[in-house]
Formats: structure tokens, sequence, C-alpha cells
């Protein structure tokens, strides 16, 4: 049995029935439409967002989900659809985990629609049930998650990030979004605001670790989808290229800066770029950093009493570090 089989066993009941209700959530009168959310639900990824809803309102309630927590995850992974629906169109990609992504069947212009569309559908289905604490905890995610994208193309223009800078662009880019499933697992269940926020906490702290894993591949020649130097080859600044840039001298830092802007596109010089980062303890002092964000997340997890969901929720924060794309 493979990771994320393992990681579901114990909500695959619950798994099962989210499915049929997100798709439900997303049906439309325009035939157009439910072709391309069709195709959406057709080529779902590993569903770690619905997951974490269901593991983390497990885990704080022994064992209870209610209707609630099902719209709860239908509404995040709606969002989450909506943003890499429009981030396809931002980054002008035509791939998404090895399928055509929707700009590239349907054009920029749908699209952005669909995106529009399905971002709608999750806010109505909150608003429709009276869910207005789930949608205030979805509505700062979704805020935060354009301000990190913003935050990151001002600073790429300069190439001026400090650490601290990236870490508040990673934890509104990508983290806010885990932290958000686990506050409204938690929250569809218990009222105890203690709870939720320790539960928000333990979402952000794993998401900052999922990201800095991303920002890795970027320097392994492993098959993950994405091709190696990419994120240098579209000027982003990541933590073991900060790192470096805050630690090499002026002279090594002015041909890193120049190799970014200027010649991000020479594959030569990329890969010099790489084996420099790499040289200098770029990619061991990112590594240390992630597996910080991991043990501080695991920690917040002591308070609960064993469980197959806590087991699950261990095994989810020790896989965002170990996987291989």
């Amino acid at each position: 049995m493979n990771v994320t089989s393992k990681i579901k066993q114990p909500i695959f009941n619950e798994m099962e029935l989210f499915e049929k209700k997100f798709y439900e959530s997303m049906t439309s009168k325009v035939a157009l439409l439910n072709r391309i959310t069709y195709y959406i639900v057709n080529r779902k990824g590993k569903q770690m967002r619905p997951m974490f809803v269901f593991l983390t309102a497990k885990m704080v309630s022994g064992g209870i989900v209610n209707e609630r927590t099902y719209r709860g995850a239908c509404v995040i992974e709606l969002i989450h659809t909506a943003t890499l629906v429009h981030d396809d169109v931002v980054d002008d990609s035509n791939r998404r985990r090895g399928f055509f992504s929707i700009n590239a069947l349907w054009k920029n212009k749908i699209a952005v629609l669909v995106g529009d569309y399905l971002l709608s559908k999750g806010l109505l289905l909150s608003i429709d049930n009276g869910d207005f604490d789930l949608l205030r905890i979805i509505s700062v995610a979704v805020r935060e998650m354009s301000e990190g994208e913003l935050l990151q193309i001002e600073k790429a223009r300069r190439l001026d990030i400090t650490e601290d800078v990236y870490y508040e662009i990673i934890r509104k880019k990508t983290a806010t979004l885990i932290a958000a499933c686990c506050a409204l697992g938690a929250k569809s269940v218990i009222e105890d605001e203690v709870q939720v926020e320790n539960m928000r906490k333990f979402g952000e702290l794993i998401g900052m670790a999922f990201q800095i894993k991303d920002d890795l591949f970027d320097y392994t020649d492993e098959a993950i989808g994405k091709p190696t130097g990419i994120d240098i080859k579209e000027q982003k600044m990541t933590l073991p290229l900060i790192h470096v840039l805050n630690t090499c001298t002026s002279k090594e830092k002015s041909w890193l800066i120049n190799s970014i802007k200027n010649h991000n596109k020479d594959k030569k010089r990329v890969k010099e770029v790489i084996a420099f980062v790499k040289n200098n303890n770029g990619l061991l002092y990112a590594e240390q950093k992630m597996v910080e964000f991991q043990q501080e997340a695991l920690l917040l997890l002591d308070n609960y009493p064993d469980s197959e969901f806590k087991d699950s929720l261990i095994l989810m924060v020790n896989y965002v570090i170990e996987r291989k794309k």
C-alpha cells in the first residue's frame, strides 16, 4: 500500500462520499461548464487538502464528522481548484499534473471565467448553509494567497528578498490554504477556539515545510514533473538561493544576481548557479529549516490522544518532507 492510501485509510468512506459531493457542488446549467468541471474532477491530484479537513476534524472530535465538514472540504477544494486554473493562466502553463491545463484546451478567457465560477460556487456553498464561521477562515486564505503571489512578483523584480520576506511569501502563498483546511476541519466539529487556532498553526507549519520541499526540487534531477532550474529561469527567489546570496562574497553575489536577471535562459549558466548554491550549503540550510517546521508541527499533535487519525496526520507531515515529487 502506498503512503497516500495509508494516510487515507481511516477516512476512506468520507473521501468516497466527498468525491460525489464535490462533483455535485460544481454542477451548472451550462453544458460547456459541466464538460470542463468533468475534466477537472477526472484529473484530480492526491486531494491532500480535503484529507487534512477530515483527519483534523476526526482527531479533535474523537472520530466525528458532519455535513459542515463535507461542505468545508468541498469549499476548500473548489477554491484550491479555482486558484490552480487561474495560476495556469498567469504562468502561461499548458500542463497540470501531466495533463493539458484548462487554458491549453479552452483558452485563457474561458479558464479565467471557470476559475471565477468555481470561486463563487465555493463562497455560495458556505453562504447558502449559513457556515459564516467557515467562510471567514476560507476568505482570509483567499486574500492571503493573492497577497503572497503579488508580493513574490514585486520582490522578484528587484531580487532583494530577505529570508523573513521569503517566509512571509510562502506563508501566504502556500501555507495559508493548508492552515485553513486544518482550522476548518476543527471548526466544523468543535467550538473550542484554542484548538481551532492550534490546528490552524499546525497546518501553517506543514505548509511552510511543503513549500521549502518544493523549492528543493528545483535543485534535484529526479523526475518530478518540472525541469530542474525552472525557478531560476522564472527569477523566483527560493530559500537555498536566498541563503547563499546572504552568505557569499559581494563579488559572488553580483555574479549570482546578474546570472538570474540576465542569463536565466542560458542552460549552462543556470547549471552553474545550481552547482554554486549546492556547494555553498544552500540545500543543506533549506533542508534544516524544513525539518524545523516539520518538528514544530508534530509537537502540536502531542496534546491529542493517540488515534488512527492522529497517526495519519503524523504520516502526512512526514510524507510532506520525504516525498519524491
